[in-house]
């Protein structure tokens, strides 16, 4: 399919010179802005939960009801918003996603009651999904025509953006409400928007000949159509595993460190900064490694270092031993999430971003309960061994399905 040919060229190395057009380093600029502007303002509202808990007077049961508003708004929007980038665009539906995410945040701080907490969560989670969906399929169509595996690059910024916004977060907290707080935050996430959405509107989205005619193609095959869209689950899979990962490592590393390692708040906390910042360097070189060995390898590679670094840092018996593989685990996940939405875009357009983004962030979801429960029936160390199962599975799938892209084409 040429479409498939198209960006699979994106993705895999790349030996001769690209070809240079000027007005794709401003979009890679607008794109990479709001990634790092997305991970900043999630990570500005979440270093904010303690002191909205306490304004609401929600028991821990109450307050993890209100905090799934977040994903299931996430989640509920994700599939839509795949449709409205086919009709409005991808950098249309990322600019005004932004600017909605941006608004929605100065709401939490205001309610006063758990119920209306979970309520404007949903607004919250709703902006927050549609904006990761539009701007990785906005991302998709740039990789296509760069002919570059740059996608970590934007995963990459992301992090960076959270790791930003957490230190500032911890830094102002005892200083500021959080409503000033979260207030200051949408209006430079909105500052963010009008200097990037404006260039992303100064300049449009690529325009890939061959995909304006690869539907046509297609309808004589619904074979292909059918192995397309089973390969954005798959990728929709690989990506749930890393999520998952995430997830458990967000809510459950410190804990591990202190509970089982006897490790003081301090140390805990540097474990799981460890693992952010693993992520972080893994993905500003993901995109050298995806050149250098391609996708699949890329995805193989990173699944069983991360299923090394994720047993170590669950059954070691020393914190040093255990941030060490939590720093492991850390490189071996960086890649795989966006690797995986990349891939997906490939074979299924911005439906395909959104279908595999609702699948991963699923894992998101099921991470911390997961582990929550197999931790009273097992202990935390061999709950968090799950983490590494996954990654061995997403190492697995990544190495049977390694040729896909060639069937599909061929």
């Amino acid at each position: 399919m040429p479409t498939l040919n198209k960006i699979r060229a994106a993705l895999t190395p790349h030996r001769g010179p690209f070809p240079a057009d000027p007005h794709l380093t401003p979009l890679r600029a607008a794109l990479t802005a709001f990634f790092a502007m997305d991970g900043f303002l999630f990570a500005g509202w979440v270093v904010r939960i303690p002191a909205i808990k306490a304004q609401t007077g929600a028991g821990a049961g109450d307050l993890g009801l209100a905090l799934l508003g977040v994903s299931a708004g996430a989640v509920a929007f994700m599939m839509l918003t795949g449709r409205l980038c086919r009709r409005f665009g991808s950098h249309a539906v990322t600019t005004a996603s932004a600017a909605a995410l941006a608004l929605s945040i100065v709401l939490p701080p205001l309610t006063h009651s758990a119920t209306a907490l979970g309520l404007v969560l949903l607004l919250f989670g709703a902006a927050y999904g549609s904006l990761n969906v539009a701007m990785n399929s906005a991302a998709v169509d740039l990789i296509g025509a760069l002919r570059r595996p740059v996608m970590p690059s934007f995963h990459a910024a992301f992090s960076l953006g959270g790791m930003l916004g957490a230190g500032l977060g911890g830094l102002v907290a005892g200083s500021l409400s959080p409503t000033v707080h979260l207030t200051l935050l949408a209006a430079l996430g909105l500052l963010v928007t009008a200097v990037a959405g404006r260039s992303l509107h100064t300049h449009p989205a690529p325009v890939v000949p061959e995909r304006r005619t690869a539907t046509a193609e297609s309808r004589p095959s619904d074979g292909r159509a059918g192995r397309g869209r089973r390969l954005v689950v798959v990728f929709g899979l690989i990506a749930l595993c890393t999520a998952y990962g995430e997830g458990a490592m967000a809510d459950w590393g410190a804990l591990h460190l202190t509970q089982d390692l006897d490790a003081g708040p301090g140390t805990a906390a540097a474990g799981y900064a460890v693992f952010a910042l693993a992520m972080t360097v893994g993905r500003l070189s993901g995109t050298a490694l995806v050149q250098r060995f391609g996708a699949a390898r890329a995805l193989i590679a990173g699944g069983t270092t991360a299923t090394a670094g994720m047993l170590l840092g669950a059954l070691a018996p020393t914190v040093w031993a255990a941030g060490a593989g939590f720093a492991v685990a850390g490189l071996g996940l960086a890649n795989i999430f966006p690797i995986a939405i990349a891939r997906a875009g490939e074979s299924g357009g911005a439906d395909g971003v959104a279908v595999a983004s609702t699948v991963g962030y699923g894992g998101m979801l099921l991470g911390p309960p997961a582990i929550g429960f197999l931790a009273e029936a097992a202990g935390l160390p061999l709950a968090l061994t799950t983490v590494a199962l996954l990654a061995a599975v997403a190492a697995v799938i990544a190495y049977l399905t390694r040729r896909a892209h060639h069937t599909a084409s061929g």
